[in-house]
């Protein structure tokens, strides 16, 4: 084998773990923003420095962990699907071995960095790997099994959260509202997603091949069901904000703006909501990304006077429950 044949094999693998999906781990930040916001900035900014990127490396490389997994079983499925056919597992000769093998680096190298960060959080990333061998691996699979498909993946969107929060503090949880408001948002995006792959498939035969659940969704019920995770989710994320400030209720217009604009981007040919990893290339929801940060940013630290009248009319708490 040529120098060039050991680098392309070399980078088959690493293709499979998914370095370029890492962007999502940044869904860690808003829990640490989040027990900032609840709890106080940490005292010892360089002890905080380590732990964020401890946290976030650890984080990716359990991610990557899941990933290899999910490459391999998911070969068979993915020499149905249009472009997922050209994935290395699929079109070239792998080794069961070598992906085992790259498995468990991962992992090692997972849990290790999590050690420079505390107990509470090796205790989540050890959850975000069960999840990922629940969603790729027999008997369960939860991949193959309409909507605990979806569910069963966007858990990791809360795990995520939690993993940030357990950065700043490891002995007080954040508030359900939010936790299970941050699964229910992933549901929808992850939901979104499926109804874009549906609809770019444009065969239900097909589908069915390429993923199991696809056998039992329909455009419309696939529609549906994103529709009711994003109800749920600004539910429970708005119930959050009033109970913490009322003058966040100024940015929950925006907030519904987000939700429909990406669901509008599912409706593209090629969308990016099929691939959650470039959606950085969608300068409109960048934008109002951008926009509902600056919003919360700045209610966070001024208040609205007029406002304050409205506080009588919701449950405000005085401390974290």
């Amino acid at each position: 084998m040529s120098g060039q044949e050991k680098n392309t094999q070399i980078m088959s693998y690493v293709k499979i773990a998914r370095p370029d999906h890492w962007i999502k781990n940044m869904f860690i930040v808003p829990g640490i923003v989040l027990a900032i916001i609840l709890i106080g900035r940490p005292q010892d900014m360089a002890e905080f420095i380590i732990k964020v990127l401890a946290g976030f490396f650890a984080t990716c490389f359990i991610a990557s962990a899941n990933y290899v997994i999910n490459e391999w079983l998911d070969a068979e499925f993915d020499k149905y699907h249009p472009t997922k056919k050209y994935r290395p597992v699929v079109s070239q000769n792998m080794k069961f071995s070598l992906v085992m093998t790259e498995y468990f680096i991962c992992v090692v190298i997972g849990i290790g960095l999590s050690f420079l960060v505390n107990i509470p959080f090796i205790l989540t990333e050890l959850w975000l790997l069960v999840m990922g061998v629940l969603y790729n691996v027999k008997p369960i699979r939860t991949k193959d099994i309409v909507y605990l498909d979806v569910l069963s993946e966007s858990i990791n969107n809360m795990i995520r959260l939690l993993l940030g929060w357990f950065i700043i503090c490891e002995d007080v949880y954040p508030p359900s509202s939010i936790l299970v408001g941050y699964w229910m948002a992933g549901a929808f995006l992850m939901a979104v997603k499926r109804y874009a792959e549906y609809r770019m498939i444009g065969d239900a035969k097909l589908a069915g091949s390429y993923r199991k659940s696809f056998a039992k969704y329909t455009e419309a019920s696939l529609l549906c069901s994103s529709f009711f995770y994003a109800l749920c989710a600004t539910f429970l994320i708005g119930i959050f904000l009033l109970k913490y400030r009322i003058e966040y209720i100024v940015a929950i217009p925006v907030l519904f703006m987000l939700f429909c604009y990406y669901l509008y981007i599912a409706h593209k040919p090629d969308s990016a909501a099929q691939k959650p990893e470039k959606l950085f290339r969608e300068k409109k929801l960048m934008l109002l990304v951008g926009v509902l940060i600056v919003l919360f940013a700045v209610l966070t630290v001024v208040d609205i006077p007029i406002m304050k009248m409205w506080e009588t009319a919701f449950f405000i708490p005085t401390g974290i429950k």
